[in-house]
């Protein structure tokens, strides 16, 4: 997906889209009833839309991307690991739930920030995937997470600067331990599949 495409859809108005009783979409730009698969394809060449409910004008476009991506992870095409989505559970209710939309959000704008870079790197690598950067960009943003949590933490701030190493083992969420270890699990995997290629 590359950015002039992004750039065109952030010019022009999001596509209109209502959703009726019967369950149907219905794409007021074409005049036409969509199907997931079609607003799926839509974001992918990127565009953009809002979803309306027809009857009561409720704005659903949340519902109906979270729609589409537990219709694309059905397919297979699973992008969102199971360790992922049970963290993400853990943290609805939790008091620290306000900083993950916009970690989230922020993590994927650094990834898009740098897909370009990454598919030149594939490209001029003959599709050897650059392990470094990636491992890099995820510490940088698991360590951006980390220093917000540590600052609104309570235990960040009551202790004396004298005592660093105690206070940050003790005020750090053992999610995010377990999210850290994941993420070198993977990079390490991922080195390995590297390596696995560059062998043949």
């Amino acid at each position: 997906m590359s950015s002039p495409n992004r750039d065109n859809a952030h010019e022009s108005k999001p596509v209109v889209v209502k959703k009726y009783a019967n369950r149907r979409l219905y794409n007021t730009a074409t005049s036409s009833y969509v199907t997931l698969d079609d607003l799926a394809k839509l974001i992918k060449e990127g565009g953009d839309f809002v979803a309306y409910d027809a009857k009561t004008g409720e704005d659903i476009t949340r519902s109906v991307l979270t729609q589409i991506i537990v219709e694309q992870e059905q397919k297979g095409q699973n992008l969102l690991p199971t360790s992922f989505l049970r963290q993400l559970i853990s943290f609805y209710g939790d008091s620290m739930q306000f900083l993950v939309p916009g970690y989230l959000e922020q993590a994927m704008i650094a990834f898009a920030r740098n897909q370009e870079q990454m598919r030149k790197n594939l490209q001029a690598t003959f599709g050897i995937f650059p392990f470094g950067q990636f491992e890099e960009m995820g510490k940088q943003n698991m360590a951006l997470f980390q220093r917000a949590l540590k600052m609104l933490s309570p235990y960040g701030r009551q202790e004396e600067p004298a005592s660093t190493e105690p206070a940050q083992k003790e005020g750090e969420d053992p999610r995010l331990k377990r999210l850290e270890a994941q993420i070198d699990v993977l990079t390490r995997q991922l080195e390995a599949l590297g390596r696995d290629r560059q062998d043949h």
